[in-house]
């Protein structure tokens, strides 16, 4: 990982969480099968959820994963499962294959794994809520929380797929919130919180140079946005979509519920500073 600074809000690193990344030597490609994916700039064919990827090789490895970009497959590129692949192969389903096992265990396996995904990347954002010294007041209700939501994730199959994971993506993001707000407020050189830009739309906005410390950018649409040299330290990014954002020389220092598939679908460089839960895009480098 690259040499990156600590957050502007006294953040330490967010833990070390292995087990929320994914593993794909310990997983039945279960992205390429259980998932779909339409025709797009993002895929190159249409895929329904169920049927495997044609580029899908027996040993569960993906044919063209060094040519994914040239070939039309952007849209893997930047995909996460947050774990979850591993954990519905190996512990939902001890380890049974799909192609293995009836058709029955490979429809459910496909069922579960979308549910298992979306509690893993709760418990992402749990996990670095709790790493975030300002939000000490509710780390208490965080931490119940993310047992609670390790526990569901532990579900059996049968109960994973009647399991109202909305309902409690909704209960979560009460702490994610009132989690964001103490965050922002600590940033340094801001009197009270940043901007609120939540689900704002900033498709292909010049932001260049922007002071944008401590502002909520959840949900917002920042795609193509020109961000070259923003100040985004400590600005709260869940679900912004930064789908080729140019964050040339941008600062994120300290920004948070910033996730690897946001940062791989942006745009950016050797200048573009990071905060430590995410590792710079390799393609990056690449761009000349």
């Amino acid at each position: 990982m690259p040499d990156q600074t600590a957050g502007t809000a006294g953040r330490p690193d967010v833990p070390h969480r292995p087990d929320l990344r994914g593993d794909c030597a310990n997983c039945f490609g279960l992205c390429c099968v259980a998932l779909p994916f339409a025709a797009s700039a993002d895929f190159a064919l249409d895929k329904p959820a169920g049927k495997p990827c044609p580029n899908l090789q027996s040993d569960h490895r993906c044919g063209i994963h060094a040519r994914l970009r040239q070939k039309g497959f952007t849209g893997c590129t930047v995909y996460d499962c947050f774990g979850a692949g591993q954990k519905v192969s190996q512990v939902t389903f001890a380890g049974r294959d799909w192609r293995d096992g009836s058709r029955e265990d490979a429809r459910r396996m496909s069922e579960v794994f979308p549910v298992v995904r979306q509690l893993h990347e709760l418990l992402w954002y749990l996990t670095e809520a709790l790493g975030l010294p300002a939000a000490r007041a509710v780390h208490a209700d965080l931490r119940r929380a993310l047992e609670k939501t390790e526990r569901l994730a532990l579900l059996p199959p049968e109960e994973l797929t009647e399991l109202d994971v909305g309902a409690h993506r909704q209960d979560v993001n009460v702490l994610l919130l009132r989690t964001s707000e103490l965050a922002r407020s600590a940033v340094p050189g801001r009197k009270g919180r940043g901007k609120d830009r939540r689900g704002a739309d900033l498709i292909g906005a010049r932001l260049r140079g922007a002071d944008l410390r401590g502002a909520s950018l959840r949900g917002a649409y920042l795609i193509a946005a020109d961000l070259t040299g923003a100040d985004l330290r400590g600005a709260d990014l869940i679900g912004a979509d930064l789908r080729d954002a140019d964050l040339t020389d941008a600062d994120l220092t300290g920004a948070f519920f910033l996730t690897q598939p946001q940062l791989d679908a942006a745009r950016g460089g050797e200048g573009t500073r990071l905060p430590v839960s995410v590792t710079r895009p390799v393609h990056w480098a690449a761009r000349g």
